[in-house]
């Protein structure tokens, strides 16, 4: 069946994939098909699973990252050992951690098991001069050695998305160190400016240069929140702004998302808990934000019907969201929350989505 708003993808686990992406159009839109789509995923699984293949060692944790070879053969193997029910779609994804972004003007990263961390290095300010993005860098060249391979191996099989890109504040608090950069915004905040301007600058050459690349192997835009576009699909976030009051978050945050996210076709903004979500207000008011991604944390802020008050908030601003969800919250959340605009991001065992999805078409 050919999908109502773009071209048509074969995959051979993913035969719905053409009635999957109308769902997924129809949540952009706060609207609902047959039912609100869902997501049979873990919050932050892309960088909680730690799995090795057999056949292969590493002296340090940065081999294992950058051995292409065996990120794609281990996405393959977990491939074969996958059900995609629902809206859960086939994505591979080259990864270098989430601070690549400043890798790509010089800054190293350190590696850990599931995640990475860019050593900060602009120690004075008039390292700013220096700063200049470079698409030979190695980070760069491997991200792109990593994608052009996955295009190679995909066809029929996954789809291939870009990686994830954090420019403006959070790449200038990576570049100074997040601490430090605290104490710049009070003390320096004209530097401050300048190095978010720096960071913000290149954000739409990294991401136009992965788009276009994806775009000629007739690849959707998606990345690691599994939410394909036919258009331009991002991701704006400011994990830093939970630390930031609102003035300076409309002075030092704002400008750069709104340089981000105006060209693009869907923009779902990641809100990682209440320390962000203080500016909601802020970002809902920004028309080219079609969605809100739910991030409400861990221990006590976990339970999703405490946050009931802020998803009906961001659906009254015609804004979709992406909520995460234990199973045995699914009943009480449908009962008190309207289903337009809204996808449901669940961890659930094999044995029980048919379940899962049977209940949501029943919601209404």
């Amino acid at each position: 069946m050919k999908n109502n708003i773009g071209w048509s993808v074969e995959l051979e686990n993913k035969p719905d994939f053409d009635s999957c992406m109308d769902r997924i159009y129809a949540w952009y839109h706060q609207e609902i098909l047959d039912r609100a789509p869902i997501r049979f995923s873990a919050h932050n699984s892309e960088y909680s699973d730690s799995f090795d293949l057999p056949g292969y060692s590493w002296k340090t944790l940065k081999e294992r990252w950058w051995n292409t070879e065996y990120q794609i053969e281990l996405f393959e193997y977990q491939l074969k050992h996958s059900t995609f029910n629902a809206e859960t779609f086939p994505v591979f994804w080259p990864n270098l951690g989430p601070e690549v972004f400043t890798a790509f003007y010089g800054v190293e990263l350190e590696y850990k098991e599931v995640t990475s961390y860019a050593i900060p290095s602009i120690s004075d300010w008039s390292q700013l001069d220096t700063i200049r993005l470079d698409f030979n860098n190695p980070y760069f060249r491997k991200l792109e050695e990593m994608t052009r391979e996955a295009l190679n191996r995909c066809k029929g099989k996954y789809l291939v998305g870009y990686t994830d890109i954090h420019a403006g504040i959070d790449c200038a608090a990576a570049f100074r160190d997040p601490q430090q950069f605290c104490l710049d915004l009070l003390l320096e905040p004209e530097m401050a400016e300048r190095l978010i301007e720096i960071s913000s600058r290149d954000f739409h050459p990294v991401y136009n240069r992965f788009d276009t690349l994806l775009k000629l192997h007739h690849q959707p835009s998606v990345t690691w929140m599994g939410i394909p576009s036919f258009g331009k699909m991002h991701i704006p976030g400011c994990d830093f702004a939970s630390m930031l009051s609102p003035e300076f978050f409309d002075r030092f945050v704002m400008p750069s998302i709104r340089k981000e996210i105006a060209p693009m076709t869907h923009n779902v903004f990641h809100v990682d808990g209440k320390g962000v979500a203080r500016h909601l207000d802020k970002i809902l008011e920004l028309p080219e934000v079609n969605a809100i991604q739910w991030v409400q944390g861990m221990g006590l802020d976990a339970p999703i019907m405490q946050w009931v008050p802020l998803i009906k908030k961001v659906q009254a601003a015609g804004k979709s969201l992406v909520i995460d969800l234990q199973i045995y919250e699914l009943e009480e959340f449908m009962n008190e929350v309207r289903p337009e605009g809204i996808l449901l991001c669940i961890n659930a065992d094999i044995n029980t989505q048919k379940d899962i999805i049977r209940k949501v078409l029943k919601w209404k």
